[in-house]
């Protein structure tokens, strides 16, 4: 495990970084054959500037590639963003995000085959069959390059939250339907993580996300980049230094109820900087998240009225929306119409998966939580 300093996104900078921080994960070149074939999967939830801090920056993605050809790999970059999983999409997403100057600059791949194939995933707990972009079935191994971000759903998402995008766009949407209990939805995140078995992982954590993220929350400035070989003790130990209970975020949890990482300090490696030497202050957790702090601490009928009543719901602001109906795409259990013009949601059917959130290009839905919710519990 290694993390490494770095103020800002000078190319110069990034590159010395991700080097130093992958050249310190001991025998990863051993494991790096000439010729293979590399996917980096970024993270290009959806047409974002770099500079939003919502997806994966290009100068980050760049020092993976060049570092993944000085080794004489062939690379691509490739992701399957939120909502349909068409070539015209990519191409729109790579040129917002900067990823489609990284390939003319490193000659390195953009991924456009929209196949999808089919695998039997013999790691899977819950996920034993899944369908998975083709790019990654045709890669010899690969990498998750992640970005350091709060989320509205999961808490968090960095290494393993990442490889979500290797299922195309719009089964990413039934999976959330069918399985919007958080136990069930990190048991199939781990289960992707497990059939991906990324070489090694990054984290963009130079700039990353606090609050309401993955898209609609506050940039904050870590100035680190984090790498290790075993993504869940990246995420835990980006999770120490960002200020957040690695236990309290689902995916963590059920990849130590698996056995696949202790969840103990003592058995990471740390061969650059530790967690305790970033000094950072916590990052602000999602609004999301505050209706999980009744448990326990009522009666069990006050705590069901609760959960279906004052549980952080989407609340549409019709002055910022344009009305582009990505939201009523994106929604899983399909409960946004736009009859009116403008998106109204049957809140007694959403699933508070905050999908909506998450993929408005405009951040014109806020999570909201009910009046008594402070009264009572703050």
């Amino acid at each position: 495990m290694s993390i490494v300093k770095c103020s800002d996104y000078k190319y110069d900078q990034v590159d010395k970084a991700v080097a130093q921080s992958l050249d310190a994960l001991k025998g990863l070149k051993d494991k790096i054959k000439p010729g293979s074939n590399a996917l980096v999967k970024v993270n290009l939830l959806k047409k974002n500037s770099p500079d939003d801090a919502v997806t994966t920056h290009p100068a980050v993605a760049e020092a993976i590639v060049r570092y993944l050809q000085k080794l004489g790999c062939n690379v691509t970059l490739g992701d399957s963003p939120g909502g349909p999983y068409t070539e015209w999409m990519l191409r729109g997403i790579y040129k917002a995000t900067g990823m489609a100057e990284v390939a003319q600059r490193t000659n390195c791949s953009l991924n456009y085959d929209v196949s999808v194939t089919e695998i039997h995933n013999e790691c899977g707990r819950m996920l034993k069959n899944m369908q998975v972009i083709k790019v990654a079935e045709d890669a010899d191994f690969i990498v998750s390059a992640a970005k350091l971000k709060t989320h509205a759903m999961m808490t968090y998402t960095g290494a393993v939250k990442n490889l979500f995008g290797l299922i195309p766009g719009i089964i990413k949407a039934d999976y959330h339907f069918k399985m919007n209990d958080l136990g069930n939805f990190a048991a199939h995140l781990v289960d992707i993580c497990e059939y991906a078995k990324p070489l090694f992982s990054v984290i963009d954590g130079i700039d990353g996300m606090e609050g309401d993220g993955p898209s609609a929350g506050d940039k904050r400035h870590a100035g680190v980049i984090m790498a290790s070989e075993n993504p869940y003790a990246l995420d835990f130990s980006a999770l120490r230094m960002i200020g957040i209970s690695p236990e309290t975020v689902p995916t963590v949890a059920e990849a130590k109820n698996r056995g696949l990482f202790s969840c103990d300090d003592n058995d990471i490696e740390y061969t650059c900087l530790k967690p305790s030497e970033i000094d950072i202050k916590p990052f602000k957790k999602p609004k999301s998240l505050d209706i999980n702090f009744v448990g326990g601490r009522i009666p069990g009928f006050v705590e069901k009225w609760a959960l279906n009543n004052l549980r952080p719901k989407p609340v549409f602001d019709p002055d910022i929306c344009i009305a582009c109906g990505i939201c009523k795409e994106s929604c899983p259990p399909k409960v946004i119409n736009m009859d009116s013009g403008k998106p109204v949601a049957d809140l007694d059917k959403c699933i508070r998966c905050f999908c909506c959130h998450e993929l408005c290009p405009k951040k014109a839905i806020n999570i909201k939580k009910h009046w008594i919710y402070d009264r009572l519990f703050r």
